[in-house]
């Protein structure tokens, strides 16, 4: 049995963690867990160092993973995540300058006179 200092003498009954989220590289999950502990959300980074066991692991169980402590944390998380995740629509559609220009939705200012999209 391998016990883990933090959560020595701790039951399974008491600790309850839930996976939130999980992504191919560990620079979003660190983020997300960063987030998560700004809103008081005790959480941890499991499988960031797995990657060396791809090709006898399947890919996807070496992903890092980001799992809240406590149960009664777990839909606020699931929220948080959820909105952190939204791919905003709202630059997606191309826009005119007012110099005339058409400029693809990605870009936020014109590339033919500066001006920032308005």
């Amino acid at each position: 049995m391998v016990v883990i200092p933090a959560f020595a003498g701790m039951t399974s009954k008491r600790l309850k963690m839930k996976r939130v989220y999980a992504a191919e590289h560990g620079l979003m999950t660190e983020r997300i867990k960063d987030i998560l502990e700004e809103e008081g959300i005790d959480c941890m980074i499991k499988n960031m160092n797995l990657s060396g066991g791809v090709g006898q692991i399947p890919p996807i169980e070496c992903w890092p993973e980001v799992w809240v402590m406590a149960d009664k944390d777990y839909d606020h998380a699931k929220t948080i995540v959820k909105d952190l995740l939204k791919v905003s629509t709202e630059y997606r559609t191309s826009w005119i300058c007012k110099c005339g220009e058409k400029i693809e939705g990605q870009f936020t200012d014109c590339w033919n006179c500066g001006i920032a999209r308005g």
